[in-house]
């Protein structure tokens, strides 16, 4: 039986002395047992299980078995798989950023990123300095969605990328959004206040970030 699909094989060879097998229903090519744990089937999914429970790239590695090389391309590759949601018209959101490192601690790197105010889904977000540009994207990602409200903390951006009519720094309008930031700062070791587990790049934490939000 195909151990990706369950259906029928048939013999297709073999390598190192070991019979492969070829699925007639998915085309799927492979062995009974392979000696590299990474080859797997279930590798990627428990790849994306321990990051959301706050392991590290070294700390995947060790409890898999596998080359950290390996673990950072297959996250890079689950993150290009991994599918923004389609935006609903006519809903609340809060927008907030959250702030930590890249490379080293004085390199400050801002997460912006927004919620819609019912589901708590993470509609969309983007890294970079605390600047227009790193927020601009959010905002009219919202703003062509007709948002009916959009709650941000009182930073002076916000006032001049949002229409004022949508736009809204009352006090809790933020609350959820707020207690999604400490969730973040739980789950994913490098967004920790105190930490030396910071991401080397704005790639890599980006795709992270896409497979806690939407893999």
């Amino acid at each position: 039986m195909c151990i990706y699909c369950n259906n029928r094989c048939v013999k297709n060879g073999s390598s190192y002395n070991k019979q492969r097998y070829l699925c007639k229903s998915c085309k799927r090519s492979f062995v009974d047992s392979y000696n590299y744990n990474a080859c797997q089937v279930n590798t990627d999914q428990r790849i994306k299980e321990y990051l959301k429970e706050g392991c590290g790239i070294r700390s995947i590695s060790r409890l898999l078995k596998v080359s950290v090389t390996t673990v950072l391309k297959r996250i890079l590759l689950l993150a290009k798989k991994a599918s923004r949601p389609m935006i609903a018209m006519g809903k609340e959101y809060e927008l907030d950023e959250l702030c930590t490192y890249v490379r080293y601690r004085e390199n400050q790197i801002w997460v912006a990123y927004a919620i819609r105010k019912d589901t708590k889904e993470v509609i969309d977000f983007n890294i970079g300095r605390r600047t227009n540009n790193t927020l601009r994207p959010i905002t009219n990602t919202l703003i062509l969605s007709n948002a009916k409200k959009v709650y941000t903390d009182k930073l002076k951006h916000y006032g001049t990328l949002l229409p004022s009519k949508i736009h809204s720094t009352k006090k809790k309008g933020t609350n959820h959004i707020e207690r999604k930031n400490l969730t973040l700062r739980t789950h994913l070791k490098r967004l920790s206040r105190r930490t030396i587990c910071f991401s080397k790049s704005t790639t890599f934490l980006s795709a992270c970030l896409r497979i806690y939000f939407w893999g």
